[in-house]
């Protein structure tokens, strides 16, 4: 269905709540840019697990209810600034009922892999 009866409550950079509804089976990337929330440089590659921009920080109760993480996952999250243990990408994070009300919080800095790369190659 495309009840949208769960909520996600995201903690931006400069710690505003941003709360959205969220369907079901939706990423936490895709309720971002759905609801046009407003945060800086979120979500660059679009999902395709090419960035690590869509970095998420999740309390432990809530980490401890996600799906396990994928080896291309990891690589990612190497990448990004600020990881913790209860990092994730929201790109592979889909709501479900278990998680409804979750608040995640957006990590201060910013690290874009695609940008990192461009600026390794424009330096040789």
């Amino acid at each position: 269905t495309s009840e949208e009866n769960l909520k996600v409550n995201f903690i931006n950079r400069d710690g505003e709540i941003l709360t959205a509804s969220a369907k079901e089976g939706e990423s936490l990337l895709e309720v971002v840019i759905r609801h046009h929330l407003n945060i800086d440089g979120f979500g660059a590659c679009e999902g395709t697990l090419a960035c690590s921009t869509c970095h998420l920080i999740f309390d432990q109760k809530a980490f401890d209810q996600l799906s396990s993480v994928t080896d291309e996952e990891m690589d990612m999250l190497d990448l990004a600034f600020g990881l913790t243990q209860t990092s994730r990408l929201g790109c592979q994070i889909c709501m479900t009922k278990a998680i409804d009300g979750i608040t995640v919080r957006v990590p201060k800095d910013l690290s874009d892999a695609r940008r990192d790369q461009i600026e390794k190659q424009s330096k040789q």
